[in-house]
């Protein structure tokens, strides 16, 4: 490889991929110790969804950023459609788990695949699309035309969460909506439009808060929260209350992470009964295998992640606006599903089923994630290479 090649290797972001992977395949290995699915061995299985997924990596270095935008609206409209027949499906295609019924993993089906975590990407890459169109096409922006924007990119994001909202998925339509926050703001629309819409989330925010907490039959009618979502809210309002079993998941998670105190109890260790250890929880492993330090070093390479992410969209915008919102939208999707899970787990979060990405067991969240990160590592590969041409 000659040096001018090298060059385009993003040293940075494949390191702190190798990190997060290795990180893990060993909680996942830990979590295994329990017991609760002795007939499964979830470390080889997602060393295996790893591999699939460097080899998308590899593969999606071959085209473009100019061809996966000229795709994005088909790649939506296959999230769309996914997310749509999985609302249809008979229950021999798709039945429900832990309330919902989020997956294809009926006997039809010999893999179980979430469409909703392949529905973000789409959502991502076609908001990222519009946003360019509409900026391109409205050179000066007027009132009208930020407003049309917001418009469009609402009603983008509303045609797949209705069908998520129906799963019952709430946490995933959180993460959708707060991509589409995400990229107004960062849209270029008038700062006077930014902040009548972010006070009237958070409006509409305490409303929904105050009617779950003091009205939760108006909640349940009206707003169409189900009533074990309701008490997830309640159990995080009132820690000290046995509501359900949220309650003894979250006291287990703060008792595995406080054991492994402050380096951790080290491999083949995990003690406490924690149920969904390798998925949703495996932060609480990470704290109890490697301790404070480990936990906190993972909270670091997450924070450095994100950053690389924002400062490559900034840097890049001039020279490919369309890179530049992919680099924003996914970082979005990395923030939330990163503070949200590690907030689930030391309980200052309600449990949702948001995993923590490139780190909890799952096939689809992977290969996903790996998706996504494939398009941000196109990106920089790209601003790479405009800037070895300029200097």
């Amino acid at each position: 490889m000659s040096r001018k090649q090298s060059h385009y290797i993003q040293l940075d972001l494949i390191v702190m991929l190798l990190i997060l992977v290795t990180v893990s395949v060993l909680a996942i290995y830990n979590a295994q110790q329990l017991g609760q699915y002795p007939d499964k061995n979830f470390a080889l299985q997602q060393t295996i969804y790893y591999g699939m997924g460097l080899g998308v990596l590899i593969v999606m270095q071959f085209f473009d950023l100019e061809q996966y935008r000229k795709v994005s609206l088909y790649v939506y409209i296959l999230g769309v459609l996914s997310v749509f027949l999985l609302a249809i499906a008979p229950s021999s295609m798709a039945y429900p788990v832990n309330n919902a019924k989020s997956w294809f993993n009926g006997s039809m089906f010999p893999l179980t695949i979430q469409p909703s975590e392949f529905a973000k990407i789409g959502l991502i890459m076609y908001l990222s699309a519009t946003i360019v169109k509409h900026k391109e096409k409205n050179e000066v922006a007027t009132l009208k035309s930020d407003l049309w924007l917001i418009a469009k990119l609402i009603i983008i994001t509303l045609i797949p969460v209705i069908f998520i909202i129906e799963q019952p998925d709430l946490g995933t339509s959180v993460v959708f909506f707060f991509i589409t926050g995400m990229l107004i703001i960062l849209s270029g629309i008038d700062w006077k439009i930014l902040v009548t819409l972010i006070v009237g989330g958070l409006a509409a925010l305490v409303l929904a808060v105050f009617l779950i907490v003091n009205l939760p039959d108006i909640a349940t009618n009206v707003l169409g929260i189900k009533p074990y979502q309701i008490e997830r809210v309640m159990t995080w309002f009132e820690p000290g209350e046995q509501l359900d079993d949220d309650r003894f998941q979250i006291d287990r998670s703060l008792l595995t992470i406080g054991s492994g105190q402050l380096s951790g109890k080290g491999m083949n260790s995990a003690e406490v009964a924690l149920p969904e250890a390798h998925t949703d929880f495996i932060f609480s492993i990470i704290g109890e295998s490697f301790g404070f330090i480990g936990s906190a070093a993972v909270v670091f390479v997450f924070f450095l992640l994100i950053y690389r992410f924002v400062t490559l969209g900034m840097q890049s915008y001039d020279e490919d606006p369309y890179g530049s919102f992919l680099c924003f939208g996914f970082m979005a999707l990395v923030l939330i599903h990163t503070f949200q899970n590690i907030g689930m787990t030391i309980g200052i979060m309600p449990i949702t089923g948001i995993p923590l990405l490139f780190v909890s067991y799952g096939g689809s969240t992977t290969l996903s994630t790996m998706i996504g990160f494939a398009l941000i590592y196109k990106v920089a590969t790209e601003h790479s290479r405009q800037q070895s041409f300029l200097f």
